[in-house]
């Protein structure tokens, strides 16, 4: 019996190399199986992380909205420089260089059509007005102040020169100098309605041009001139003097008194000035389409000089080479050798041909 429990408890040396291995291989295994759930949890909370991030840091927007071109919050100057202007003030624009080169007609037409568009345009009301002054159409530019001085204080300057205008009687031109612009309203008071020195006479009352077709002629026109002595006065019509002279270019260039066939007639029966009616002249400008006129019809230096009574055509001088057409005209009264009214068309004729205060100077 003894025997017998000894051999039961004692432990074979194979058995425990064997549990030895057995415990060996699970640490090794539950090693292995520890590592690999590590090695996966790494790399899932990278991209969780990273989520994360996106959530919290939104995207930024595009460049173009948070910052719009510059071309888009201020034009650059060639943008603004190619942007065409409005009809009216283009019109406008052309009226006034007509005008400053002596093209009164055309001016005027520009002008017009610029005043269909804008009827209550102050600036085109006032250049006409002007046009008119430069013509000495003196009735139809009071019209045009007198429209400006209705629309009231609203038209600023164009309200106070058509004031100015229509007390004094003449224009007031525009000056940016407070010496000058008095100075010339000084020199405008000493001027009468009708345009004319202090002290004068007489006076242009309307000019009227119109050309007849003529298969015959190249120029076939005819100037219909009223003159009207001042309110008050008394006229020696033996000392009325009236000189009408039409211009033509010569070869495109130059300017010369014309060659021309020139007649003149009495339209008032008694031209004498003996009421306050004015009389009225018609003098008319013949270019036959054949050549130059007639020696003895075509104008001296002094072209038609008219005296009241008289009834004829005028005098006469040699034909300028180069081919010639019609350019305007210019009208000077004297009254007892003194200048009383002058006027032109274009208005440039003037200046190129100025007249003289006394017509014995001429």
């Amino acid at each position: 019996m003894r025997t017998l429990l000894s051999r039961a408890t004692q432990v074979d040396p194979s058995f425990n190399v064997g549990l030895g291995l057995v415990v060996i291989l699970a640490l090794a295994e539950i090693f292995a199986v520890t590592s690999y759930y590590i090695g996966r949890v790494r790399p899932v909370r990278t991209p969780a992380q990273a989520v994360a991030t996106t959530v919290a840091r939104p995207a930024a927007p595009p460049v173009s909205t948070l910052a719009p071109p510059a071309s888009q919050t201020a034009p650059s100057p060639e943008a603004i420089a190619q942007t065409p202007p409005s009809l009216v003030n283009q019109l406008l624009r052309e009226g006034v260089e007509l005008r400053d080169r002596g093209d009164t007609t055309n001016a005027l037409a520009r002008l017009e059509e610029a005043l269909e568009s804008e009827p209550s345009n102050v600036m085109v009301l006032e250049e006409i007005a002007k046009t008119y002054d430069s013509m000495q159409l003196y009735d139809k530019s009071n019209e045009v102040w007198r429209k400006l001085h209705d629309i009231g204080p609203s038209a600023g300057q164009a309200y106070e020169l058509a004031d100015q205008r229509l007390k004094l009687g003449v224009s007031a031109p525009a000056a940016t100098d407070p010496g000058m612009a008095s100075a010339s309203l000084d020199a405008a008071s000493h001027r009468d309605l009708g345009g004319n020195p202090e002290g004068a006479v007489m006076g242009i009352t309307e000019v009227k041009a119109t050309e007849t077709p003529d298969p015959d002629a190249e120029t076939n026109l005819a100037l219909r001139i009223g003159i009207k002595k001042q309110t008050g006065t008394t006229v020696d019509h033996t000392k009325v003097k009236i000189l009408v002279e039409f211009y033509d270019t010569v070869g495109d260039k130059d300017v010369k008194l014309t060659d021309a066939d020139v007649n003149y007639e009495w339209l008032t029966p008694k031209h004498d000035w003996t009421d306050a009616t004015p009389e009225v002249l018609s003098v008319s400008y013949l270019r036959p389409k054949t050549g130059v006129g007639s020696p003895e019809s075509s104008l001296s230096e002094t072209a038609a000089t008219v005296r009241p009574g008289q009834k004829g055509r005028g005098k006469g001088s040699t034909a300028d080479s180069g081919k010639r057409k019609y350019l305007g005209y210019r009208i000077r009264i004297y009254y007892d050798d003194k200048l009383q009214a002058v006027q032109a068309e274009p208005s440039r004729l003037l200046q190129l041909f100025p007249a003289a205060e006394n017509s014995s100077a001429q």
